[in-house]
């Protein structure tokens, strides 16, 4: 039982950690790498702060992993106004 929690851990701390990556990257650059990313978030920028705070929210407040989750559906749905 504990090697099973342990290995669930590490899957969600390694999840974490890719989801932060993207943010960051989404957030300071303005693109995300991939095709498939590129094709579908219209809104880096957005989706990438979203992605941040989803991360912080799963640590410490549900409230902030609710407003994560609703900038990662408008990065994802919005197009930018010009």
């Amino acid at each position: 039982m504990e090697a099973i929690m342990l290995i669930a851990a590490g899957v969600l701390f390694s999840l974490a950690l890719a989801c932060a990556t993207l943010g960051i990257h989404g957030l300071v650059i303005g693109r995300l790498p991939g095709q498939w990313l590129q094709r579908h978030v219209k809104q880096p920028r957005a989706w990438g702060a979203g992605a941040l705070l989803l991360v912080v929210g799963s640590f410490w407040s549900a409230t902030l992993a609710v407003i994560g989750v609703g900038l990662l559906a408008i990065g994802h749905v919005r197009t930018p106004a010009s």
